[in-house]
């Protein structure tokens, strides 16, 4: 059975501390945060996973995500390997990007990128989730 995109929110609490990102056509916002403390609503627009923190708040519409795709690649300015997670939408463009975040560059939290990891073993490197359930 295919798993849905709320199972897989929720277990990225185990990620640690991320960037999240979100780029439209002409800004990109980035938060440092943990997905955590997750409710859902469901709108006439979509089913909603939030999120509320002291520095942010976060409101990702499941029924917009077809894909989910793990990615490794190279800092820009440092010489290590960095970690993430792209929510893709109906365009295959990413509606939302999680990073594992560092403190000093290329210094993870501890288990951080061993979690990350557990992530795409289970999920696969891309996986469709199944239709939002909430």
């Amino acid at each position: 059975m295919t798993k849905t995109l709320k199972e897989f929110l929720e277990a990225c609490e185990t990620l640690g501390t991320l960037r999240l990102i979100v780029t439209s056509s002409a800004a990109v916002l980035e938060a440092r945060g943990r997905v955590e403390k997750l409710f859902y609503a469901e709108l006439p627009k979509g089913k909603y996973a939030n999120m509320h923190n002291e520095g942010f708040e976060f409101h990702l519409n499941m029924d917009k995500i077809t894909q989910v795709k793990f990615e490794t690649g190279e800092a820009k300015r440092g010489n290590f390997t960095t970690y993430a997670i792209r929510f893709l939408d109906d365009k295959q463009e990413p509606a939302l990007s999680l990073f594992l975040q560092w403190g000093k560059p290329g210094e993870y939290e501890r288990g951080q990128v061993e979690a990350w990891q557990t992530l795409r073993e289970q999920y696969g490197e891309l996986w469709e989730p199944a239709p939002a359930v909430i």
